[in-house]
C-alpha cells in the first residue's frame, strides 16, 4: 500500500519505519528535519497535498489539534490532494471536539476518517506494541486494521463515531498522569523516610501496587534519566484536554487538576517541559524538600 505519513517526530518516525519494514511504500513531505535514514527509506514530496495525492492511505502523527488543522486544512494541506476513496488516520492526541468536525470535512470530500490516538510511547514505537484507540466507522477500521496490527499489539475499535478514540486518549492520560504522580509521591515519601528508593522499587514490583509506570517510570526517577519520551509539554496539553471537557460537562476531575499542577511546577524550569513526564517528581521533591 502506498501510505503517506505525516509527523516524524519521537513516535512517527519509528511507526513509520515499522510500516516500511512490512513492505508498505511510505511517502512523506520534505522537512529539513528528515533523517537521511528516512530519505533512503521514503518517498520524499513537496508538501502534505502531494502525500495526500500520491497515497491511498495518509497517517497523522503530529503534537497538537492546531497542527493537525493545519496539516489537514491549512495552505497546501492534505485536504488539497485527497480524491474520492481515501482513507485519513489521525494518530495524534487531540481535541475530541475537534475531531469531529475534522471528520465530517473530510467525510464530504468522499473520504473515509478514522482518529486513533496511542499510547506506549517512543518504546511501544518502535517495538511495535502500542496501544491504539479508534473512533470511527466500521468499515474503515476494517480497511486499517491490517496497518494497525503491524504497529501496535492492543487495537480496539472503542466506537463506531469520530471522537471515539480520543476520547479514550483523554482517559488514558489521565490515569498515566496520576499513576506517575502516585509513584512520584510513594518514592519521594521513602527517600524521605530513609529507605532506598530502588529497593523500594523492587519490593513493590512484586505486589498489587505493581504497574507499567513503577516498572518503568519510577526507575527513571530513581536514576534522574528524563530525557523525554513523552514530554510534559505533550501531557499537560493532554490534560487540558481532559480539563476543558470536563467543565463543558459540568462536572470535576480534582486529581487530575492537582497532577496538571504538579507538571506546570517542573515545566517553568528552563527546559521543565521538554523532560518526560516521569519528571513530575521533582515537583514532589521540591514540595517535601528533599535533595535526591
Amino acid at each position: 500500500m502506498k501510505i503517506g505519513f505525516i509527523g516524524l517526530g519521537i513516535m512517527g518516525t519509528p511507526m513509520a519505519m515499522n510500516l516500511r519494514a512490512a513492505g508498505h511504500e511510505i511517502i512523506v513531505p520534505d522537512r529539513r528535519s528528515l533523517t537521511q535514514e528516512m530519505r533512503a527509506a521514503a518517498q520524499v514530496v513537496a508538501d502534505p497535498a502531494a502525500v495526500a495525492e500520491a497515497a491511498e492511505t495518509i497517517i497523522l502523527m503530529v503534537p497538537d489539534t492546531p497542527d493537525v488543522e493545519a496539516v489537514l486544512f491549512g495552505a497546501h494541506g492534505v485536504a488539497e490532494g485527497l480524491s474520492a476513496g481515501k482513507l485519513v488516520i489521525d494518530m495524534s492526541s487531540i481535541s475530541p471536539i475537534a475531531t469531529k468536525d475534522y471528520a465530517a470535512r473530510v467525510n464530504a470530500m468522499g473520504c473515509d476518517y478514522l482518529d486513533a490516538p496511542v499510547s506506549g510511547g517512543e518504546v511501544g514505537a518502535r517495538q511495535a506494541t502500542l496501544t491504539i484507540m479508534v473512533g470511527g466507522p466500521d468499515a474503515a477500521f476494517a480497511r486499517a486494521q491490517p496497518l494497525f496490527q503491524l504497529l501496535g499489539k492492543n487495537i480496539t475499535h472503542v466506537g463506531a463515531e469520530n471522537g471515539a478514540g480520543q476520547t479514550c486518549k483523554v482517559c488514558n492520560q489521565i490515569i498515566v498522569a496520576l499513576n506517575i504522580q502516585a509513584v512520584a509521591e510513594a518514592l519521594t515519601f521513602a527517600r524521605k523516610a530513609g529507605a532506598d528508593p530502588a529497593k523500594v522499587r523492587q519490593a513493590l514490583m512484586g505486589g498489587f501496587a505493581s504497574s507499567r509506570i513503577l516498572e518503568v517510570h519510577a526507575e527513571r526517577m530513581i536514576n534522574r534519566t528524563f530525557a523525554p519520551g513523552f514530554r510534559i509539554r505533550l501531557h499537560q496539553k493532554d490534560l487540558n484536554l481532559a480539563l476543558t471537557a470536563a467543565r463543558a460537562m459540568d462536572m470535576a476531575l480534582p486529581n487530575t487538576a492537582i497532577a496538571q499542577q504538579m507538571f506546570s511546577v517542573v515545566a517553568a524550569r528552563e527546559g521543565g517541559a521538554e523532560q518526560d513526564h516521569s519528571a513530575l517528581v521533582q515537583a514532589i521533591e521540591t514540595m517535601a524538600a528533599v535533595n535526591p
